[in-house]
């Protein structure tokens, strides 16, 4: 089995193993109380933040260990946020954050308060210019991810840093995906990551507040990891997560280096070798590791399962996904095609040749589902063009619509139009980003009495 899904979570790396067996049977104590072995634990609690607080760039009483990276996430922003609340209640992130810095966000909406989400390009890249604009008197915090989780885009932080700075607006980074591969550029003021993400046991945060940072902690007051996360410190995973995490760090140049190499080949045969495929994500400035891609005519949750039958294991943010039937919000802010999203995320020791059989692979399994859905196989010729047409595929989840779309573009003259009856949400993405790839032009949305008309114009 092939596990190409990193970016969820990481296979327990070897030093985290040998350190969590290691601190199970000298970490069992409580590392507040004076006695032998409350001693013993404090020395290794203290070590393990003082090497986390080194991989991440802070003082070692910066940095606290909370019990997840969303927990980290919730804490940072609630105790920003109530920190400087004489400032205002307004938060300013990117369309792309975390789900749970969305959740934040809408917490704070719901409390009352406000925020202002930044639109990104179509490589998932906020724009710097707008997100200082978005910056106002009453902004208390600001948030942007170092990068992003699902296409691996790699986001300007020094630069917002230096805005946020200048509008005297604190910046919080979520630093999951990135910190195994490095530390976060300078200038930000709180941070947060995840243990599990780089080879570290699940159940291990981090959130580290700059001094002179105003935070307040919120909840009930408790005098473990200075108030910020109350609770006994599991001194065994702490441990663990700080060792591996200096492991993955001293690897990581070299690591690095070998993965991006098989990621681009991904990148580049992906779309040689299988038809109607969009590679997304910014090629260049993006997380060594991570490829994404969307598949026209295809269902994500099957192909995934599909892939699953071939001893694949790879994620999507496909808008059909059986827990949510709804689009990603990372593939919709992008304005980029939301079918059949496959994420291929490369964990540490991934071999060339299981690169190579992934591209034996995928090629018959997207053909298969694709014949399943009567997706056309190739364009559709041009017979005796007839009037306008409408298609109505109400009732019908994605891709669907696109896939009836496809089949009777060719009916039309060039110039005339395609009416898509639709009211599942992915058509209102999908249908542009399909008119995008085969050149057409999307006219679009208007009302209907059921769902909506979505108008595209054959030009080719």
């Amino acid at each position: 089995m092939s596990y190409f899904d990193a970016a969820s979570s990481a296979p327990l790396h070897p030093v985290a193993r040998q350190a969590l067996l290691a601190s199970l049977d000298e970490g069992w104590a409580d590392p507040a109380r004076l006695y032998r072995e409350g001693r013993r634990a404090g020395m290794l609690l203290d070590a393990a933040r003082e090497a986390a607080a080194e991989a991440v760039g802070c003082r070692p009483d910066e940095l606290v260990f909370t019990s997840s990276g969303t927990r980290a996430v919730h804490t940072a922003v609630s105790g920003a946020l109530y920190g400087r609340r004489r400032v205002g209640r307004h938060l300013v992130l990117s369309a792309v954050e975390h789900s749970s810095v969305l959740h934040a966000a809408a917490a704070l909406e719901a409390a009352g308060g406000s925020f202002t989400e930044v639109p990104v390009d179509r490589t998932g890249a906020v724009d710097t210019s707008g997100f200082g604009r978005a910056l106002r008197a009453d902004t208390a915090l600001a948030c942007l991810q170092s990068a992003n989780h699902e296409v691996g885009t790699e986001q300007p932080v020094a630069a917002v840093a230096e805005l946020c700075a200048a509008a005297g607006v604190p910046l919080l980074v979520d630093a999951a995906q990135s910190l195994g591969w490095g530390p976060v550029p300078g200038g930000w003021s709180l941070l947060t990551a995840s243990a599990h993400k780089w080879g570290g046991p699940a159940g291990v945060g981090l959130l580290a507040v700059r001094k002179g940072v105003r935070f307040a902690p919120q909840g009930p007051a408790d005098e473990r990891e200075s108030g910020r996360a109350p609770g006994f410190e599991n001194i065994p995973a702490v441990v663990a997560a700080a060792a591996s995490l200096r492991a993955v760090r001293a690897e990581a140049e070299a690591e690095a280096a070998r993965l991006r190499a098989l990621v681009d080949r991904i990148r580049a045969e992906v779309p040689r070798l299988v038809p109607d495929v969009e590679v997304v994500g910014d090629p260049e400035r993006r997380l060594p590791h991570l490829v994404t891609f969307s598949c026209l005519y295809v269902d994500g949750e099957t192909l995934l399962h599909e892939l699953d039958r071939a001893d694949f294991s790879v994620s999507s943010g496909s808008s059909c996904t059986s827990s949510t039937l709804t689009p990603s919000h990372v593939l919709k802010a992008m304005g980029v095609l939301t079918e059949g999203n496959v994420r291929v995320s490369l964990p540490t020791g991934t071999a060339a040749a299981e690169v190579d059989r992934f591209l034996e692979v995928l090629p018959g399994v997207v053909a298969e589902v694709r014949l399943r859905l009567g997706a056309p196989a190739a364009p559709a010729p041009s017979p005796a063009p007839s009037a306008s047409l409408v298609v109505d595929s109400l009732g019908r989840r994605c891709p669907v619509p696109v896939i009836e779309l496809a089949k009777v573009i060719g009916e039309v003259p060039v110039g005339a139009t395609v009416t898509v009856l639709a009211d599942d949400e992915a058509a209102r993405l999908d249908i542009p980003a399909w008119c995008e790839m085969r050149e057409q032009e999307y006219v679009g949305e208007e009302p209907a009495d059921r769902g909506s008309a979505y108008v595209v114009r054959r030009l080719t």
